[in-house]
Order: structure tokens, then sequence, then C-alpha cells
């Protein structure tokens, strides 16, 4: 190697040697690296030592509970007796869903325990006064019951107190077992794929020999706390409660105003059903009816989140050398006619639109026509707007009539100022001589009342129908958020007894427009002979602001637009359509004519003759008696 090599291979063998010196630790160091080493070692043997204390201490625990499940297993022999080890266990949940409804199970008592419905929210007031939606529940509660009282031994045992073990079963279904030795209970429930019913069996076997030999059903209880769904809660309260059917009967139901107790012992029942304003859960037998029941309704307090209890009591019919389950349909939803309907049970009969022949109206006229509309115009409003325009032109002839009728008066109405300034002292005799000369002339005084009298039911069922129909819940429309609950316009920083807290523009509107149009369609009338009525027929309508005010704004609007349309088709026909000139011909034409006695003007007159001279008759006695009394003194 040469020189430059020799000093390259000494530098590189400083460096190393340099390195080495630098980097060899220190006594201290080496010391303070054996102590850690012996500290890691330590932790390890303890964590082995715990972790075997744990095992210990678990499986002690375990043998400690399997001893105490044990005594308390024996302890509770008594009042449970062949279920005594299905009363203790650890509460566990279980799901079924689809794409409307999810079901929350449990294994206690083998029940649901909550239902979500996906399709649809409930509406709650945040802290700030903003309104929030949330999950809408049904079956939630949890003092709600869902049991079968069996008589073991001479005591009541009910399936609410056992643990069931669960079985998912093929498809969307589960079925809760509680053995106990030769005998059981099974419950099955399965969910249809897209429906709000569930299939329901419940199926008591080998309990011959356990279940007290006079036995010949097992009672169902079924305690519903049905929770506040709706902002409007005045009307939720009258549509909630229970309804239920007698096999071969019209469906029945408890008070919605009050507390209420029916009593169907020994009789065939098909169907019970807790519904809210808009939503139900139904129990629906399906071969073998129950046998007989008892349903009652409280009220809760105005605190509580719950808006009443519903208490039902039915009779499973049980054999004791049977092992046949006993088939059920629970439907858990929304009050949905054509879903009801589907059942072929009278079911859709719990939607309250009535029961007479408005309810008749409403099922089978009003609510196809609107759901048929409802198909071409997405908007709820927009649906009722077209529906009185509808309505109003095919009742335009009858508005003709009346207004024909109105017009004829008006002409009148010189001659009948003549007459008031005649017989200005004798009322009756101007009311009487009034009626002749509408008799003369063909005028009636009574032919605009049949236009309204054949309204009168349309408008009634349309009176049940709007807080009833789910199709208009949350629906919004102009400045109203629910067509089913009263319109906000503004709200009150004070509550007036029956009107509430807040203003409904609406009603405040139908109000506003009755009065201009009775203004205008009254005053060429007489009233001279009623005076009272002349300001009764502008206080009605403000009296009634106070019951609309707090109904569903679905109603109110119909109103307002109906009343709307009533006042451009009256102000188009007068000006545009009648002719006054043309009017006097017709009623001198009509004066010309040989008038026929008899007919309900001549009978009403000659009952006002009747009147007149009965009055008279009381007049001339008043005179007497004062005249006599006159002469004594």
């Amino acid at each position: 190697m040469d020189k430059n090599q020799i000093v390259g291979f000494v530098l590189i063998l400083l460096i190393v040697i340099g390195w080495s010196v630098i980097t060899t630790p220190s006594a201290e160091e080496i010391e303070r690296q054996k102590y850690l080493q012996d500290s890691i070692k330590q932790a390890e043997l303890a964590l082995e030592q715990t972790q075997l204390n744990t095992e210990s201490a678990s499986s002690l625990i375990n043998d400690n509970q399997d001893i105490a499940d044990s005594v308390l297993i024996q302890q509770r022999g008594q009042d449970y007796g062949i279920f005594a080890s299905n009363s203790v266990g650890e509460e566990q949940f279980y799901t079924l869903e689809n794409e409307l409804i999810k079901l929350k199970f449990s294994n206690k008592g083998g029940i649901i325990k909550e239902a979500v419905l996906k399709e649809h929210k409930k509406i709650v007031k945040a802290e700030d006064g903003t309104e929030v939606k949330v999950d809408l529940k049904l079956l939630e509660d949890e003092k709600n019951r869902f049991e079968y009282i069996l008589p073991i031994g001479g005591k009541q045992v009910s399936t609410m107190d056992l643990f069931f073990e669960s079985t998912e079963s093929a498809g969307n279904s589960i079925s809760f077992v509680a053995n106990a030795g030769s005998g059981s209970i099974i419950q099955k429930y399965t969910l249809d794929s897209d429906s709000y019913s569930v299939d329901y069996d419940i199926q008591f076997s080998g309990l011959q020999n356990s279940i007290d030999r006079n036995i010949d059903k097992i009672q169902f209880r079924w305690l519903n706390y049905l929770d506040k769904l709706e902002l409007n809660e005045t009307f939720e309260k009258f549509y909630t409660t229970t309804y239920y059917k007698e096999v071969g009967e019209d469906s029945d139901y408890c008070s919605c105003r009050g507390d209420d107790e029916e009593e169907e012992e020994d009789k065939s029942l098909k169907w019970v059903s807790g519904v809210n304003q808009f939503f139900n859960t139904s129990l629906i037998s399906k071969d073998v009816p129950f046998d007989g029941g008892n349903f009652e309704v409280k009220m809760m307090d105005e605190d509580s989140d719950d808006i009443k209890l519903l208490s039902t009591t039915l009779g499973i019919p049980f054999q004791h050398n049977s092992t046949e389950k006993f088939g059920m349909d629970l439907f858990i939803g929304p009050n949905d006619f054509q879903r009801l309907k589907s059942y072929n049970n009278g079911l859709e009969e719990i939607i309250p639109y009535g029961r007479s022949i408005f309810g008749t109206i409403n099922r089978y006229l009003i609510r196809p026509f609107f759901n048929w509309l409802n198909k071409f115009i997405s908007s709820k409003g927009v649906v009722i707007i077209v529906l009185i325009f509808i309505i109003k032109m095919l009742l335009y002839p009858l508005m003709y009539k009346m207004l024909h009728s109105q017009a004829k008066m008006g002409a009148l109405k010189p001659d009948i100022a003549k007459m008031t300034e005649k017989f200005k002292d004798d009322p009756q005799k101007k009311q009487m001589e009034t009626m002749k000369l509408y008799r003369e002339y063909g005028v009636s005084p009574l032919g605009g009342c049949m236009p309204m009298a054949l309204q009168m039911p349309i408008w009634y069922a349309l009176f049940r129908f709007f807080p009833a129909d789910i199709t208009f819940r949350q629906e919004p429309f102009l400045w109203a958020s629910d067509l089913s609950s009263y319109d906000v316009f503004f709200n009150l920083p004070f509550t007036v007894p029956a009107l509430g807290s807040h203003i409904s523009l609406f009603t405040i509107l139908w109000a506003i427009s009755t009065v201009l149009y009775t203004f205008y369609n009254t005053k060429h009338m007489d009233m001279s002979a009623n005076p009272a009525m002349k300001y009764v027929q502008y206080f009605m309508p403000l009296m009634f602001v106070v019951f609309f005010n707090n109904y569903a704004s679905g109603l109110t609007c119909y109103m307002f637009f109906s009343t709307l349309f009533n006042i451009i088709q009256t102000v188009v026909t007068k000006k545009f359509v009648f002719d006054e000139e043309k009017i006097r011909k017709e009623l001198q034409k009509e004066k010309e004519k040989p008038k026929k006695k008899g007919g309900f003007q001549a009978k009403l007159e000659e009952a006002m003759k009747q009147q007149q001279k009965a009055a008279e008759q009381r007049s001339n006695t008043t005179g007497k008696n004062t005249k006599n009394k006159g002469k004594r003194k």
C-alpha cells in the first residue's frame, strides 16, 4: 500500500476506536438499564398473577352466582311453580325490521319493547321554542304490560316476570321459549316484508298437569300507556281510545272524552285496538276468536307525558290436552284506511270519520276523490282548493236559484219599504202583508236555504275528515305547518280560556270573509220584522272564532276558500248575469198569473193570520182588565 492508503486506514481505525469510547455506557447507566429490566420482569410477573387472581375471582363469582341463583330459584318455587327457573336471568334485546318499521324485543316476557315507525316523525318543541322532528315510537313506555296470567298451584304467574330463551327462525322472525320440565310457553313473531303487520302465535304446551283443571281460558292483560304524539293535544285526546269488535257485529269503542269501562264477558271478540289520533296498535285473532274481554280507558293528568292509559283484558281459549297454538296478527302502524281495510274485518272503522251518513260520505266519497286528486297535485292545500272549486261548480245551479230569489226580493224592496211605513205600528200585520206580496209575485223567502241545506252534509263530513285522515298529518300549506292541526300565525304571551295561546289566521280570515259575504248578500233583505237577526248574523262568525281557532287548519282553510268562492260567485252572478229590468218583468208576469191556493206559503200566511188574531185577543183582554181595574178604583 502506498502512503495515502496507510493514512486512510489509520484514520478509520481511530474513528472506530473513538466512537467505541464515546458510546460505551458508564457504570451508572449500566446499573440503570439493569434496574429497568428487573422492573419489567416484576411487572410481567405481577400481571400474570393478577390475571390468575381475576380468573379465580371470576370463577368464584360465577360459582357464587350459580349458588345464589339456585337458592333464589328454590325460594321462588312457591310463587312461580314449574317456571321458577325462568324467573331468574338477564334481560337481552333483539331486533326485527323492514323498510317501514323497526321492532325491539326483550327476552323478559318475550314482548315487543319498542316499535319505531320509519316513515313518520314526532314533533317536539326544544327549549328555545323551535320544533324538532324525532323518531315516532309506539309501545315504548316502560310501564306497559303485555302478559299472560297463568293460574299455577293457586298462584297467578305472569309471563312478564319470566325470562325466555330466544331462537331466531328462518326469515324475519324470532321465537321466545320458556321451558319448564315437560311444559313450555312459546311465542313466535314474524314480521311481514313490506307491512306493519306481525304474525304472532302463542302456544301453551304440556301444561295440563300444572294449570288448574277448571280453567278453560288463559287471561291476557295489556296495559298500554299512550304517549302524546301530536302538537294539538286537545284533538289527540278526543280521538284516542280503545276500539273492539264482536264477531258478527259492528265495532264499538270506549268514550273518548273521559274515563270509561266496557265489559264484554262471554262474547266472541275478533279484535281490539289501542288508537291514537293517527296511529294504532291492534291485536287481531285469526281462526279462533278471543273469549270475552274487558276494556278500560283512563285519562292522564295534564302534566303527564302520557295522554291515556288503555287497559285490556282478553280470554285466550285453553284446552288441557291440546298443543294447538293460538294465532293472532299484530298491527303496529298508521291509521291508513286501505291497509286497515285489507284485513276484511272492519278494522278501518277505528278511523273516526263518523258513524252515520257523514262517515259514509268521508269513507267512500271524499276520501277516495281527494286521494285521486292528490295523484295529480302534490300539495294537499291546493287539492283542498281544487275540491272546493269542483263542489262549488256542481252546486252552482242551486246557488243561481238562491241568488235569483234574492234578486227578486231586492227588486221588491221599494214595495216592502212602503209597507213597512204603512204598518210601522203593527209589525205582525206588516209581516203578513209582506208574505202576501211575496206570494203575489211568486217569490219564496226560503229560496236561498236549499243550497245551504245540501252543503251541510258535506260540510259536517269535512268537519270530521280533516282531523281524522292521516294524509293531512304534518302536511304544510302557506303559513300552516300541519293541516291536521291548528295553524299558528302568532303566539299570544298569555292563554285565553277556550281560545288558547295562539291566533289561527285561517280562522280569522274565514270570520272576516263570512261577515263581508253576509253583509253583501243580505243588504237588500228586509229584516224589520226581526231586527235582532241583523246583528246575530254578524255575531255568529265572531263567536265561532273561539271554537275554530283550535281546529284542524285543513278545515278552516276549506272554510275560508269556500266563503271566498261564494263571494266571487255571488258578485259575478249579480253584476254580470242578472238584469234588474228583466227581473222586474219576470215579477210582473208572475203577478199576472192566477194563484193556486194551498202550498207552504199559503199555510204560512194562514198561520200568521191566526197568530195575529191571537195577539189581538190578548190585547183586547188586557185592555178590558185595565178598564175594570180603573172602575174598581
